[in-house]
C-alpha cells in the first residue's frame, strides 16, 4: 500500500486497521450508475475508465478518464447529494481498490493522507474547470488545435499519434463525429495538418517545444 501516492507518508500502524475490498472489472463493465450513491472512494490500481453523459441524441460526451493511480469518489463521498452524476465504465481491465466512508474517515485523522486527500480534490476540481472552459469559451477548432498542440508536447514531436479513436475524440471535445471530421478536413485542407491514420502530422501550430 505504501506504493500507492496517496497512502505515502501514512503511519504503517493505521493503515494495518483499514479495511480494504480490491475488486477486478473488465474492459465495457459499468461500474457506476448515473444516480447511483457514491459509498467509496475509489483508487484506480491497473486499467482506465471513463465518466461520460450521455446526449439527448444519444451520443456519449466524455467528461474524465481515469487510469492508473487516479481516485475516484473523493468529491463526492461526505456531499449532501453525493450520486454520481454521470456514468462510468472501463475502458480496460482494471482493478480498484475500494475505501468505504468509514475508513476514509479513520485516514483524516492523518496529515499526510489529509494533504493528498485535498490534493485529488484540487486535480478533480481543475478538471470539471478545464471542461467547462472546452464546452463554453472555445471553439472545435480551438480546442482540437489545444488537444493536437498539448500531444505535441507530451509526445516530443510535431508527427503525433492519437492515443484514442477518433470516436472517442469526438467524445472528450463532446461533438459528433461528423463534426470532428469536417474540422480535421477543414485543417487538412489548409495545410495546417496532415492526417496518416492515427498519426497526424502538425504543420502549422506554433510554440511547440521538442
Amino acid at each position: 500500500m505504501k506504493a500507492i501516492p496517496i497512502f505515502e507518508g501514512v503511519e504503517q500502524d493505521l493503515l494495518n486497521q483499514l479495511s480494504l475490498t480490491y475488486k477486478k472489472y473488465k474492459k465495457g463493465v459499468t461500474v457506476y450508475m448515473q444516480g447511483e450513491s457514491c459509498k467509496s472512494m475509489d483508487i484506480v490500481q491497473s486499467g482506465s475508465l471513463v465518466a461520460y453523459a450521455l446526449a439527448h441524441n444519444g451520443s456519449e460526451n466524455v467528461v474524465f478518464e481515469f487510469e492508473k493511480g487516479s481516485i475516484i469518489g473523493a468529491n463526492l463521498l461526505f456531499g449532501n447529494a453525493n450520486y454520481y452524476p454521470m456514468n462510468m465504465y472501463c475502458t480496460a481491465d482494471c482493478e480498484l481498490l475500494h475505501l468505504d466512508k468509514e475508513n476514509v474517515e479513520y485516514l483524516l485523522h492523518d496529515y499526510q493522507f489529509t494533504m493528498q486527500f485535498v490534493k485529488s480534490l484540487s486535480l478533480n476540481a481543475q478538471g470539471m474547470n478545464k471542461k467547462i472552459t472546452m464546452y463554453t469559451q472555445k471553439s472545435l477548432r480551438e480546442n482540437l488545435l489545444d488537444y493536437l498542440h498539448a500531444l505535441s508536447i507530451e509526445q516530443k514531436s510535431t508527427i503525433v499519434t492519437l492515443p484514442i479513436s477518433k470516436k472517442q475524440l469526438a467524445d472528450y471535445l463532446g461533438v459528433q463525429r461528423p463534426s470532428l471530421f469536417r474540422e480535421l478536413k477543414k485543417l487538412k485542407d489548409e495545410g495546417t495538418i496532415a492526417i496518416q491514420n492515427r498519426q497526424i502530422i502538425l504543420a502549422h501550430i506554433h510554440n511547440i517545444h521538442v
